[in-house]
């Protein structure tokens, strides 16, 4: 039977000894083409659809790409030996269309008692997955971009369990490491990974957001010079390690001024200046100096320059290093300055280039400085660890479970896992807890759901909602925290502390 979702090609018309010169008509009543032929692919019957599209007696290849043609030849062969050919995609040119539409083939060898093991026929199906021809190109594209929507918010919430699992084991390896033995460049390194995470963490809160054509993420005050040194450590790997072990040397020289806070997302920022520190390395293949510098001026704003001794580049060349997909290297992908310029933009900020064969290149960004805040922020007082307590942890994630298991467990906490909200709620009744965590991404039951039952029963006891996404939709009182994946053992600690203190005994 066809799948469902697809509506394939079928056909009203008498059969016909040769291929159709007209656009076959397509219905909302899926029809399978259908033909028996011999091992060596003569056609003894096929249906009249079948017949519509390929002709009495013609092969399907007629109507497949060169390389395809191969490819059913090769399938033939297979089937013809006995064996069952299932599922197989390929691409079928379409009388009355100008692109190739992909068609699904199955072919299943036809054995008789008489002859033993060796097929004596081959049946073979076809079914078109095309969309019908009714639907308007706007219609289409709808549809694929709203199935694009959701694959893509579903990968992102996939990538945050994954990023929550490694930033969980990336603190346990921290916290297992003594600070008098560990060195400099492994605490680096650990610094890196972390950064890296966090900023894929932001990547997938932006792409949800886009998708769901949410806000964009709150701006914030963001202190240059000090987004600068992180950068450089990020980067470090590249300018000093690598080239040292190839025996290049590059200097970095930086001139980081005080100047006043801008606004902007952290992430975006720090992905600006990682790619103009990777390209100047990259443009000093014998070596060189990387400096890095921070202004202030009343005109123009906060300035920041990153500037390399490296090869430069001719006028031609620096007059479209911002325009997308131009690219000088034959890996790159001419995106990366294309980027770099749209979120300077974004920021309210411009980027300029000096450049000369042989003399180095300059980039000089500008950006507007924040506002000074009305009130300075209030002072973070060290607040008392909270005694262990009793936590039900639901996610349908093993790897989310067993780190955040053993990251609750350092601060003493007793946890029980639940794989589903049947067996949390098998557990609530059993058991006493002082507070429940439940991912929200969970099959058959969500956690806003199961929430919704706890807090029916329970009507006291603490929830807190993990989620990977940036929407989620819950009634007032329904739970008491959200923690928005991925976060560190201090989220964990503080929201026990907020909701657990006057509890725990």
């Amino acid at each position: 039977m066809p799948r469902k979702g697809y509506l394939v090609m079928s056909s009203a018309h008498p059969p016909s000894q040769t291929i159709s010169s007209h656009a076959p008509e397509f219905t909302s009543e899926p029809t399978l083409f259908i033909a028996t032929l011999s091992p060596e692919g003569i056609c003894y019957e096929a249906n009249p659809a079948w017949e519509e599209l390929f002709g009495r007696m013609a092969a399907p290849w007629q109507r497949l790409s060169q390389e395809d043609q191969l490819r059913f030849r090769e399938l033939l062969a297979q089937a013809a030996q006995g064996q069952r050919i299932l599922h197989e995609v390929l691409m079928l040119q379409l009388p009355g269309r100008d692109e190739p539409v992909p068609a699904l083939f199955n072919l299943i060898p036809v054995r008789l008692p008489t002859h033993g093991e060796e097929p004596v026929a081959l049946v073979v199906t076809v079914e078109l997955l095309v969309e019908p021809s009714s639907l308007t190109y706007s219609q289409n594209q709808r549809h694929r971009l709203e199935t694009l929507g959701r694959m893509a918010l579903g990968i992102a919430h996939d990538f945050n369990n994954l990023l929550m699992t490694f930033l969980g084991h990336l603190d346990l390896l921290r916290r297992s490491l003594s600070p008098e033995t560990i060195s400099e460049e492994v605490t680096h390194h650990l610094m890196a990974l972390e950064q890296a995470a966090r900023d894929g963490a932001a990547l997938m809160r932006k792409l949800q957001e886009y998708v769901r054509q949410e806000k964009p993420t709150a701006l914030e005050a963001i202190d240059l010079p000090a987004l600068l040194e992180e950068c450089l450590m990020l980067t470090r790997p590249y300018w000093y390690n690598e080239p040292r072990r190839q025996g290049i040397d590059i200097r970095v020289e930086t001139q980081l001024e005080p100047v006043p806070p801008v606004r902007g997302i952290a992430s975006e920022l720090r992905q600006v200046f990682t790619n103009l520190i990777l390209n100047a390395v990259q443009a000093m293949p014998q070596g060189g100096t990387l400096r890095i510098a921070t202004d202030f001026d009343k005109e123009r704003g906060v300035i920041v320059r990153v500037s390399d001794t490296g090869i430069g580049m001719p006028e031609s060349v620096r007059r479209r290093i911002f325009e997308p997909l131009f690219t000088t290297k034959p890996e790159g992908s001419g995106m990366g300055l294309a980027i770099v310029a749209g979120i300077v933009r974004e920021h309210e900020g411009s980027i300029e280039v000096e450049s000369a064969l042989g003399e180095g290149t300059t980039f000089t960004l500008y950006f507007p400085p924040a506002e000074a805040p009305e009130h300075a922020p209030a002072t973070v007082q060290e607040e008392a660890p909270v005694p262990p307590v009793r936590v039900l942890l639901v996610d349908d994630e093993p790897g989310v479970r067993n780190v955040l298991t053993r990251l609750l467990a350092l601060h003493g906490h007793t946890v029980v896992q639940a794989a589903s909200a049947a067996e949390a709620l098998a557990h609530l009744e059993r058991e006493a807890f002082d507070i429940v965590f439940t991912d929200q991404g969970m099959p058959e039951v969500s956690g806003v759901e199961l929430a919704r039952q706890i807090r029916a029963r329970y009507p006291q006891l603490p929830i807190v909602l993990i989620t990977g996404d940036t929407e989620v939709r819950a009634e007032r009182g329904l739970i008491d925290a959200m923690l928005q994946k991925p976060f560190r053992l201090e989220a964990l600690a503080q929201v026990i502390r907020r909701l657990c203190g006057r509890r725990a005994s």
